[in-house]
């Protein structure tokens, strides 16, 4: 099959859809498959054999200039007005304005393709693709939840109004969900939520799971006494750190301890306040950027593994973890129970003291860590392989582009 993937923005590094954009397709490569990406910026890392047609928006939130206002002379067209437009009144404009640049350019390659995976934009220029391509759509979770912790978390009424209006996206997103007929989703739970906050059939989502490069993400012969690791894309409440840090807090003073925290944090903003208020900073390393190499010898690295996250679609983070062989104390949170299963120790969403107590029992206890790691390590092996994750994909390609065929002859 000839697939062209779709995604708006593809970080290669600490972020959830970067990670499935670069394996994802290079397993359908490895399967026999032609994919060709088509992403706004960051753009992902790819490897051989998968095509990249970059989207360039105006890139209104790199990292080093973030809300930045374009120069007269980047303009292009009405689309970029319209992203502009829709930065300055507050709202996040990249899910619409890259679905229609992406539909302008596949009008014009409609014959070079014979199915489109959009990865969770829902832009509603894929009503346009799909006119005259099957269409396919991949929907992590919800982002409903990411908006209902932030309103929860949001002090004043203005923060509360700018949240709503940032989520904007949210009507177009639900609007395109329900005209698309195959969604896919990463976990039974996600699929769950996906069906109560967009109102769609049971009949219409399929699940299959996220994957991980158990090469890559390998147990290692030795450990860092005392040090955590904990994975969080997003400095966002979301990712429950929060808990963790008072978690930590409470355990520094009680034993060595270390942690490392794999995320971008908003310089000033309220995770490193917080690391400042509980005066935890000498215990405390952030990182950020770094490879899968690098993140997995990070993970190997540590006695316990941490996911507090007050919700998760799947958890990518913990399936890598336990890929590692390293134990996991994570939220009983989302879909973290269906994904770990008994390979993890689970806490309720944060509650620090609980968080707490079951990573100071995990550190005293070595056979119970040795126990957990063996366990999710086969967990792993048994079940999120990403040549597994392109085989279950691509078979529901088939059936898309079956079920257009068939509706196109009916017409």
């Amino acid at each position: 099959m000839r697939v062209a993937l779709l995604s708006y923005r593809s970080k290669p590094h600490c972020g959830g859809q970067g990670v499935y954009v670069r394996h994802l397709s290079r397993e359908l490569v490895a399967q026999g498959h032609t994919v060709e990406v088509f992403s706004g910026q960051p753009y992902p890392e790819l490897d051989p054999g998968v095509l990249l047609t970059k989207v360039p928006s105006l890139d209104l939130y790199r990292d080093d200039d973030p809300f930045r206002t374009p120069r007269p002379s980047e303009f292009r067209d009405l689309i970029d007005v319209l992203e502009v437009a829709t930065m300055w009144t507050a709202g996040f404009p990249e899910p619409r304005t890259f679905g229609l640049r992406v539909a302008r350019l596949l009008r014009e390659r409609a014959a070079d393709f014979d199915v489109v995976h959009d990865n969770q934009s829902l832009g509603s220029g894929l009503l346009k693709i799909a006119e005259d391509l099957p269409l396919v759509a991949t929907i992590h979770h919800p982002i409903t939840r990411d908006r209902e912790l932030d309103l929860a978390s949001a002090g004043s009424w203005r923060r509360r109004i700018t949240l709503r209006r940032w989520y904007g996206f949210l009507r177009m997103q639900e609007r395109v969900a329900r005209r698309i007929p195959t969604l896919l989703t990463v976990s039974e739970n996600s699929a769950a939520d996906i069906r109560s906050a967009f109102g769609i059939e049971a009949d219409r989502i399929h699940t299959v799971p996220l994957g991980v490069d158990t090469d890559t993400f390998a147990p290692a012969d030795e450990r860092v006494p005392g040090r955590i690791v904990c994975v969080a894309s997003a400095d966002a409440p979301l990712k429950g750190v929060p808990t963790l840090l008072e978690a930590v807090a409470k355990l520094r003073t009680e034993r060595e301890v270390e942690l490392v925290l794999v995320s971008r944090l908003a310089p000033g903003g309220a995770t490193e306040k917080l690391i400042d208020e509980l005066a935890i900073g000498d215990v405390v390393r952030t990182v950020s950027g770094i490879d899968d190499a690098e993140l997995a010898g990070l993970l190997a690295s540590a006695e316990i593994a941490a996911v507090p996250s007050l919700y998760e679609g799947f958890s990518l983070p913990a399936v890598e973890a336990m890929s590692c062989g390293t134990p996991l104390v994570a939220s009983r949170a989302g879909a973290i129970p269906e994904v770990v299963g008994d390979a993890g120790v689970l806490v309720p969403p944060g509650d620090a003291q609980q968080l707490a107590a079951a990573l100071a029992d995990l550190f005293d206890d070595p056979e119970a860590r040795r126990r957990l790691g063996t366990k999710g390590r086969d967990r792993v092996l048994e079940r999120y392989s990403w040549a597994a994750v392109a085989s279950q994909t691509a078979a529901l390609y088939e059936r898309a582009i079956t079920a257009h065929r068939e509706g196109k002859n009916g017409c």
